[in-house]
Parts: structure tokens; sequence; C-alpha cells
């Protein structure tokens, strides 16, 4: 008879932490949903353990993008992955942090064939590479663009614009 294992966020931290102690930088709970921060060498090996593990099963990509935390040194540059477990009816997100100077990390398209098309966007926006992709390309912008857009690089306001009024956007 096979034993019911009820899964849970303590349950997944558990498991992951007995499997990959010294890959695991971070466990946190936000939103009932677990965050776990990891070292990038291990990142496919780990996604893998996640969507082939026999009780976990997390065999849904639902999401990987970037994020840009400017003022983290040599951790400006997050890649998070978020992970569905239909089987267990949960969530989890992985997160990896990167360099801004050195911006690579694996591609995850040999586990998850819906990751290329995220990669690319990821790519595009915050100028992340992922190694190994097989068509690392723009695909939204455009092609004459040398910069990464959701980098928090810019400004959000043009001092030199004449025509707008603060007041009327509640500032």
């Amino acid at each position: 008879m096979q034993r019911v294992v009820k899964v849970t966020n303590d349950y997944i931290a558990e498991a992951i932490l007995q499997k990959f102690p010294e890959s695991i930088r971070s466990i946190e709970e936000s939103y009932a949903t677990l965050d776990i921060v990891v070292a990038k060498e291990k990142i496919i090996e780990i996604i893998t353990w996640f969507k082939t593990h026999e009780v976990l099963q997390f065999n849904f990509l639902t999401s990987l993008c970037g994020v840009h935390f400017p003022d983290k040194k040599d951790e400006e540059l997050s890649v998070v992955y978020h992970m569905h477990s239909f089987i267990n009816n949960i969530r989890l997100r992985i997160h990896v942090f990167l360099p801004i100077s050195l911006p690579e990390i694996p591609t995850l398209t040999g586990v998850f064939a819906g990751a290329n098309w995220m990669e690319r966007e990821t790519f595009e926006f915050y100028g992340v590479k992922f190694d190994g992709h097989p068509d690392l390309r723009i695909i939204l912008n455009e092609e004459s663009m040398t910069y990464h857009p959701l980098r928090k690089e810019y400004p959000l306001i043009d001092d030199s614009r004449t025509d707008k009024d603060d007041k009327y956007f509640g500032r």
C-alpha cells in the first residue's frame, strides 16, 4: 500500500534542504507560497528534481521572469521560476540572483520546452543570457535596441517635459 503524503510548504522545505543543503541560500514563505533562493550552478538540477520527484511532482512551469534590484551589490538581477504541482495543488517560487556584470544562467529549455519564450523575454528586457538556449534573440522590441528596458536604470519622470502637470496624476 502506498503511503499518502500531505505536501505542505514545510514538507517541501525539508525535502529540498535534505537533497541540496549546500545549494539553498534561503527559504521563506510569502503569501502562503514558498520562496527558495538557490545557487545558479544547481538551478537545472534542482528544477529537474522538483519536476521528477515522486511525491512533489512540480510538473508545470507557470512563469519565468526577471527582476532588477539596482541596490543589491553583485545580485542586481534575479531570475524567478514559478512552478506548480497540479497533483498536490501547491505552488513555489525559485529565485536565482546574478551580478549585472555577468548575467548568465543555464537554459531551462531542456527541462521545460515552454521556458523558451519566457527566457527570450527575460533576455530582451533584463539582459540575462541563458547559456545553451536554442534561439536567444529579441522578439518583442526593435532589433536596434541596445539596452534592456525593464532594468531600473532610467528615470521615471522626464524633467524636460513641459506639457505634463503632476496635479492631474495625483501628485
